[in-house]
């Protein structure tokens, strides 16, 4: 290789580069588009798990715990909370006796939920359970 380096050769290596990073791009963004139907499960979607989105919001769950690694991070991970602790009996006897107060604990609130509000939350997050997350959290505790 020459000492000299030149105009032509910076800018070979300028398009060379570019070419092949734009095509690296397009193969990833057609293979994204091949691979994320086949994780989708939007047809699970029920009148009940979508109310229980709608209680999510309203109480501001996310302001506290985290949704598939959205949200804040004062409270434990829910996207997995219907595996990790065995479905949907669990989750509604542990909001129901809310707050614990044990010292030292953080302590949840008591939102006086209906049992329909009870049974569409717990299906929001079983729905939530379901999603191919790739591996993620690594752990089963979020």
């Amino acid at each position: 290789m020459s000492e000299i380096f030149t105009k032509s050769m910076a800018r070979n290596i300028y398009y060379g580069g570019s070419a092949f990073f734009i095509l690296l791009f397009l193969a990833l963004t057609f293979d994204t588009s091949i691979a994320l139907p086949k994780r989708d499960h939007r047809e699970n979607i029920t009148p009940q798990v979508a109310q229980g989105k709608v209680v999510w919001e309203v109480n501001d769950c996310v302001g506290c715990h985290t949704l598939l690694g959205e949200g804040s991070y004062y409270a434990p991970e829910l996207g997995n909370v219907y595996k990790r602790r065995g479905g949907g009996a669990f989750i509604k006897a542990w909001i129901k006796m809310m707050p614990t107060n044990i010292p030292g604990r953080r302590k949840m609130p008591q939102f006086n939920l209906s049992e329909e509000e009870l049974d569409a939350l717990v299906a929001f997050l079983k729905w939530s359970s379901e999603i191919d997350t790739a591996g993620w959290p690594p752990n089963i505790e979020g």
